[in-house]
């Protein structure tokens, strides 16, 4: 079992900087690929970012490429999702996850997710 607890949710402006952390515990834990989704009022789930295991592999949904950053601690149990240039669609609550394999399946997916942490980006 895995235990995700997500931090670092707020109110932001257009433009700002973010940054969300997950710390994650239970057994085997830093042998999973680790990311986020996140989930808009009236849509459905989307995938954000995602990397594996050792934090060598990273992956982005096109949408938040070139803007976020994903980054992972092994030692510290905990993954971050950086965020910039922030956009009003980026609105949303957003969900750390983990999955039972070491890399990035395709599509990613998960087998663990945490309660969510809310972000929105209003002026």
């Amino acid at each position: 079992q895995v235990q995700l607890v997500e931090s670092g949710g707020g109110l932001v402006q257009p433009g700002d900087t973010l940054t969300l952390s997950c710390a994650a515990s239970g057994r085997s834990v830093n042998s999973y690929a680790m990311g986020w989704f996140r989930q808009a009022p009236g849509k459905a789930r989307e995938f954000v970012a995602a990397v594996s295991w050792s934090g060598g592999v990273t992956k982005y949904a096109d949408s938040v490429k070139g803007r976020f950053s994903i980054s992972r601690d092994v030692a510290k149990n905990t993954v971050d999702l950086q965020m910039n240039m922030l956009k009003p669609e980026d609105t949303a609550d957003y969900y750390c996850a983990a999955d039972s394999y070491r890399e990035i399946r395709t599509p990613w997916d998960y087998v663990w997710i945490g309660q969510g942490t809310q972000v929105t980006v209003s002026s």
